[in-house]
């Protein structure tokens, strides 16, 4: 495990609970871009997949619940798109 390794996951995890609440708080999606969030995932996935390889600790619960997260978003994106009339990409 490397310190800055959890230290980026603790980072970029902060930002989307933060994105997640405004979403269901206000219910508008502008702005948000599901090919970032489709790229987000798939880095985290394959985070996940070197964990399981080659250096498999508990860091990996971090991947897995930001991608989790990342996931959950992009969900709300789509179900919250059409409703604020945002252009799908």
């Amino acid at each position: 495990m490397s310190f800055f390794e959890l230290a980026m996951l603790i980072c970029f995890g902060v930002s989307w609970p933060i994105s997640i609440s405004k979403a269901l708080r206000t219910k508008v999606v502008a702005g948000k871009s599901p090919v970032f969030m489709s790229i987000v995932i798939a880095g985290y996935a394959f985070g996940i997949i070197h964990k399981l390889l080659f250096s498999f600790d508990w860091v990996i619960s971090m991947y897995i619940l930001n991608l989790l997260m990342v996931s959950l978003d992009l969900i709300l994106y789509f179900k919250y798109c059409d409703k604020d009339g945002c252009i799908r990409q």
